[in-house]
C-alpha cells in the first residue's frame, strides 16, 4: 500500500482498467459495480452496464446500493424483465464481460457464494447465494473476478461451486457445454492472477506496487504458481483516485 492510496483502491483501479470502452458488461453488486462505474467515469465512457434487475445501459451518477436501486432504472437505456435479461441477452452470448466477486475462489477459478463449511443443508455459514452469477460465469464472453486475497477466500477447493470457472482443469467447460471462455483475470488487493493457457490453473502474473511474491503466496490456500515474467502494475493516477473517491462518497451519502 502506498501513502497515496489504499490496497482496496489499487485493486478497484486495476479491475476498472480491465474493462474496454464500448463493451457490454454484466455487473455484480459491490466491488464489481464500483470498478465498472469507475471505468465508465474515466477511460470507458461507452461501457454498457447491465444489471441483473433488467437495467440495460445504466448510467448512475452515484454508486448503486443494490441491483434494485432506482438510480439504475432511472438512468438506463431500457428496463426489461429479469427473464429477458437472461434468456435474450446473457444466454445467447450477447454480453462481452461478466464482472463478479466471491466469498471463496479456488486454483481453477471456481467461485463460491453459497455455503461455507458443513454441507448444503447444514452449513457452517450460509451466504447470500447464487443470484445470476452461475449464468454470468457460464455465458458471458469472459469473466473478470475482483476479490480480496487471504487464505480463507483463496482455498484449495471451494466448499460449493456456485459459479463454474475451469472445474478441475482443461476441457471441463467444453465438456459441460458452457459457451463463455471463463475467468480471464482475477484482480485482488495484492496483484493479478490469470489462468495458465495449458493447465487453466490461476497464476500470479502481476504484483501491485509495494507487494511481494511472498505476501501473495502467504495469502493463498494452495501452492500458487508464479509467472516467469512477473510484472508490477502501475499505481493509480491522480485522476483515477479522484473519480473513485468521488464515487465512494456518493455511496456513503446515499446510505
Amino acid at each position: 500500500m502506498s501513502p497515496d492510496h489504499t490496497a482496496d483502491e489499487m485493486m478497484t483501479v486495476a479491475a476498472a482498467r480491465q474493462l474496454r470502452d464500448g463493451t457490454a458488461c454484466f455487473v455484480g453488486i459491490g466491488l464489481p459495480s464500483t470498478a465498472a462505474n469507475l471505468a465508465r467515469a474515466s477511460h470507458a465512457p461507452n461501457l454498457v452496464l447491465i444489471y441483473e434487475s433488467g437495467c440495460l445501459g445504466a448510467k448512475p451518477d452515484r454508486l448503486p446500493l443494490s441491483i434494485g436501486d432506482g438510480v439504475l432504472a432511472d438512468t438506463a437505456d431500457a428496463v426489461v424483465s429479469v427473464p429477458e435479461v437472461f434468456n435474450y441477452w446473457l444466454q445467447p452470448g450477447r454480453i462481452d464481460v461478466g464482472f463478479l466477486g466471491a466469498a471463496q475462489l479456488d486454483r481453477y477459478g471456481n467461485l463460491n457464494t453459497t455455503v461455507i463449511g458443513g454441507d448444503y443443508d447444514d452449513p457452517g455459514v450460509r451466504l447470500p447465494g447464487a443470484g445470476g452469477a452461475p449464468e454470468i460465469a457460464a455465458s458471458c464472453g469472459e469473466v473478470v473476478v475482483i476479490v480480496r486475497q487471504n487464505p480463507r477466500t483463496f482455498v484449495e477447493r471451494v466448499d460449493f461451486v456456485t459459479s463454474f470457472g475451469y472445474g478441475s482443469g482443461p476441457g471441463e467447460r467444453r465438456r459441460l457445454g458452457l459457451p463463455g471462455a471463463g475467468p480471464r483475470v482475477v484482480i485482488t488487493d495484492l496483484g493479478v492472477l490469470e489462468p495458465d493457457p495449458v493447465t487453466c490453473e490461476l497464476t500470479l502474473t502481476r504484483l501491485h506496487p509495494g507487494v511481494t511474491v511472498e505476501q501473495v503466496r502467504a495469502a493463498t490456500g494452495w501452492d500458487l504458481a508464479v509467472a516467469e515474467r512477473l510484472t508490477t502494475g502501475e499505481p493509480p493516477t491522480r485522476r483515477e483516485l479522484t473519480v473513485l473517491r468521488a464515487l465512494e462518497a456518493t455511496k456513503r451519502a446515499a446510505g
